[in-house]
């Protein structure tokens, strides 16, 4: 195993890589901005390297500073976590350059699979199906307006390059695909440096359902089951849960079968997440793989047991996956609920601020992944993810019985924080019955 790694990353997810690393002997490095000087991760870390100014421009997206940071300490391996660097495939191949391993896939696999009009021809090639739309890069109006022809509205125009929800736009007729083409192509320009844009068809309230898988070296690719992510905010995740309420195990299963397929047509190693969306009519789509730790990785080690980072530990050193397709065996029911330092009445507008206090909640079947502290200061110039809740139950109503006592017990005070807000999405008799539409943010809240 590696003797040194190096996170390039901040907040829980720089803890929760630490921790891992820990627990299988790799002393760390944290890498920090000036805001982030008293963090938890730095706090845990065995070192830990000042890489500039507060801004992400200026620190955790300065690769310069990142690699000066990891020859200083001399590791073997970077973790770039989730956000940030994590699928730049530019980062990645200097990594490679400089002789230090990407713990993740290769920046062949991050440029392709990144490139969504290239990872549709891909899932094609290997006979997963794809959402209606065009066969590649749309360079303007006219095309665009030729597209809708066949595929009919509505339509959602997306970037080619990144995700998050930047770069998206829909249109219902003409009019408004002129202007959604023309925002979308500008948002992407800004966001991403590249204008690219591709339209698929809109689903209507569809599922937005997605499939962990791991590869390693060896050639081995297995899948770890699916998790449900339509509770969103402006194609932003904020709850998560596993096994999905809305799909039949034949629906499953087939599914978790072309994300394996698509993998091994890719040459795929590490972790990753191939997402589908599910109509109603229970018919799915793939519309992006990435090429990373997910945020909710966190539910699928709750109902699989498989630590996900070891994972990518392991087959970053060359190690074969430490479990085969036939070990893993879902049980039981998970649900994660994102954290934010944000006011759901008021927007959901991110406010950062000193943590009076803090904590956590306990008990049996719950997990908390965080970097909060009592006084801990929020920074503006980051992701208002504060923690992550993450419960366990026999069933799905064991498991969300635990979340709302978790819920009831968590106590942040000195900033806003979005636990109220689960608390409602909790109790909501959709979400109770698993029967809960993409939009359900937006009825509660706006």
């Amino acid at each position: 195993m590696f003797e040194t790694v190096l996170i390039a990353n901040r907040g829980e997810i720089a803890v929760r890589i630490i921790r891992a690393c820990k627990e299988l002997g790799v002393k760390t490095v944290a890498v920090y901005s000036k805001a982030d000087r008293d963090s938890m991760h730095v706090r845990l870390a065995d070192d830990a390297i000042c890489i500039g100014n507060s801004p992400s421009s200026e620190s955790y997206l300065h690769i310069p500073a990142i690699i000066t940071a990891a020859e200083i300490a001399n590791v073997e391996a970077i973790h770039p976590g989730y956000g940030f660097l994590a699928e730049d495939a530019h980062f990645a191949e200097i990594c490679e350059s400089c002789h230090i391993k990407f713990i993740g896939p290769n920046s062949e696999s991050i440029l392709r699979m990144g490139d969504k009009v290239q990872a549709r021809q891909l899932a094609k090639k290997a006979g997963v199906p794809v959402v209606p739309g065009s066969e590649g890069i749309v360079k303007d109006k006219n095309e665009a307006l030729k597209v809708v022809q066949e595929v009919g509205y509505p339509v959602i125009v997306k970037a080619v390059a990144g995700g998050g929800g930047r770069g998206m736009r829909i249109a219902h007729n003409d009019l408004a695909m002129v202007s959604a083409f023309a925002t979308a192509q500008t948002e992407a320009e800004a966001a991403f440096g590249r204008p690219d844009v591709y339209i698929e068809k809109y689903l209507e309230h569809p599922r937005h359902v997605e499939v962990q898988i791991l590869a390693d070296t060896k050639g081995n690719v297995i899948h770890l089951g699916e998790r449900d992510c339509t509770i969103q905010r402006r194609h932003q995740k904020l709850l998560e849960e596993s096994p999905s309420p809305a799909i039949s195990d034949d629906i499953q299963k087939k599914m978790c079968r072309m994300a394996v397929r698509l993998a091994q047509e890719s040459k795929y190693v590490n972790a990753g997440t191939i997402e589908f969306l599910v109509d109603k009519d229970n018919n799915f789509y793939f519309i992006e793989m990435n090429t990373r730790v997910q945020v909710e990785h966190t539910v699928t080690e709750m109902v699989t047991g498989v630590d996900i980072i070891k994972e990518q530990l392991r087959v970053a050193f060359g190690e074969p996956l430490s479990v085969d397709q036939k070990s893993v065996r879902p049980r039981g029911a998970a649900i994660e609920c994102r954290i934010n330092a944000e006011d759901p009445d008021r927007g959901f507008v991110p406010q950062g601020g000193r943590v009076s206090l803090y904590v956590p909640p306990g008990g049996p079947n719950v997990r908390v992944d965080s970097h909060l502290y009592s006084g801990y200061v929020v920074p503006s110039f980051y992701d208002s993810l504060l923690a992550k809740v993450i419960t366990f139950g026999r069933d799905r109503m064991e498991a969300i019985n635990t979340m709302r006592r978790a819920l009831d017990e968590m106590i942040i005070q000195g900033v806003p924080t979005t636990i109220p807000f689960h608390r409602r999405i909790v109790d909501d008799s959709r979400f109770l019955r698993g029967d809960y539409p993409m939009n359900l943010v937006e009825e509660l809240f706006e």
